[in-house]
């Protein structure tokens, strides 16, 4: 091979930063190497990208591998280890083409492998200037990185580091520079992005950062969230969602569960109240409105009253695109410490919540049928609808924006029926 190769695993902010990663790999002059970067969410996670490394180096036998990520921040040594690695960077590392110019040389000891810092060490985020993200017609950027929180069963701190933000200037600034390079939708992208702004000088929020880019940058046509935690929505958001047409209407939620006392168990800040009656403010605000959210099933002592609970909030929330998680224990944190569910169980579990996931899909996608909504066109044939709801956009060209009449759907997707004038540039 040559060039530069990256496997991503993960999160938004980790193709984001992938990205990052390719053009400071190549700046440094880095041939003929794969970047694989890791995830650290599950057990699983990290099995994969075990997996990728041990078939990229099969497929690649005189290639450079380097291993970073949240998985190589947090489990540095398990990865130096492994034969098919030459180099393991930390999360900060990997941002800076001084790491690649640096690199150990072939066939070192596991100890010469490792270019990973003490991430709790890291107390600013800088920003990341991406001209493009490939394969992708929406943008991404990065607004914030780690996280002040200490849920019990969540090992990210550990791999980002405390929470810090990029001054708003600097967002402004990439916002202005990828909308006027074309890309229609602007996605803001954070480990914890509803922290924002508590580390910068006056104290600005998520919702005033989005504010000012909608304000600041006319050139914005729509503006999303990649995920937030509903108990920090500020009165600037708020304005947002009740507002602001831009502002796209959907909102992926960090609820992790619907048991008041699993929710305490897990060091999380809201209640299955809090929840219910945030998803109840949003709708009555904005009716077309679609939730996402991440739940886990089988976290340590849930028993199956627990389990309907996780289960009646998902109905009640009325989520239509529901990630489920079945609990991994992660090594160093407090869950793994406390009572376990068999895993068959939690297994099972994650597979009935995954049906009533699949469920409220499917109401979700009948509701839509018979509106009119204006799509993002991708690159796969699939398009996006302003609450981000997938549509099979066969024979469209990807980057347009496009008003269609929705005619119903095939299971999965939306089916539609483009209208004769469009926004088509």
């Amino acid at each position: 091979m040559s060039g530069v190769e990256v496997i991503t695993f993960g999160c938004r902010l980790n193709t984001y930063e992938s990205e990052v990663m390719r053009s400071e790999a190549e700046k440094a002059g880095l041939n003929n190497a794969v970047l694989v970067n890791t995830c650290a969410v599950t057990s699983e996670a990290v099995r994969q990208a075990r997996q990728a490394i041990r078939r990229a180096r099969r497929d690649n036998p005189h290639a450079r591998i380097i291993v970073t990520g949240c998985a190589a921040q947090t489990e540095k040594h398990a990865f130096a280890e492994m034969a098919e690695v030459d180099a393991v960077l930390g999360n900060e590392e990997k941002l800076k083409s001084a790491s690649y110019r640096s690199l150990p040389d072939f066939g070192v000891a596991a100890e010469e492998k490792l270019r990973v810092n003490d991430i709790m060490s890291v107390t600013e985020t800088a920003p990341q200037m991406v001209k493009l993200i490939d394969g992708h017609v929406r943008a991404f950027i990065q607004v914030q990185n780690g996280c002040d929180h200490r849920c019990t069963f969540c090992i990210i701190p550990y791999g980002r580091g405390n929470s810090r933000s990029v001054p708003m200037g600097a967002v402004v600034d990439q916002a202005r520079r990828l909308a006027e390079s074309g890309y229609r939708e602007i996605v803001l992208t954070g480990v914890d992005a509803t922290s924002y702004g508590a580390d910068l000088p006056g104290h600005p929020t998520l919702g005033l950062l989005a504010k000012a880019l909608l304000k600041q940058v006319p050139e914005i046509q729509r503006l999303r969230l990649s995920s937030i935690d509903s108990i920090e929505a500020d009165r600037h958001l708020w304005g947002l969602i009740a507002e602001e047409p831009r502002f796209m209407p959907h909102l992926h939620l960090s609820l992790q569960h619907g048991d008041d006392l699993i929710l305490k168990r897990m060091k999380r800040r809201h209640g299955r109240t809090d929840a219910i009656a945030f998803c109840r403010k949003v709708r009555h605000l904005r009716p077309d409105v679609s939730f996402g959210a991440d739940m886990i099933a089988g976290f340590p002592t849930e028993t199956e009253e627990m389990f309907a609970n996780a289960a009646s909030l998902a109905e009640e929330c009325g989520i239509a695109h529901l990630h489920v998680f079945p609990y991994s224990p992660r090594p160093g944190t407090p869950a793994a410490r406390m009572p376990q569910v068999d895993r068959a169980l939690v297994k099972d579990r994650a597979s009935r919540l995954r049906r009533i996931g699949q469920r409220l899909h499917l109401d979700h996608l009948e509701r839509m049928a018979g509106s009119q909504q204006t799509i993002l066109v991708e690159n796969n044939g699939l398009a996006h609808t302003e609450n981000f709801t997938l549509v099979d956009a066969t024979g469209l060209n990807p980057r347009d924006l496009v008003p269609v009449v929705i005619t119903g759907h095939n299971g999965k997707h939306l089916t539609m029926r483009a209208e004769p004038a469009s926004l088509r540039n």
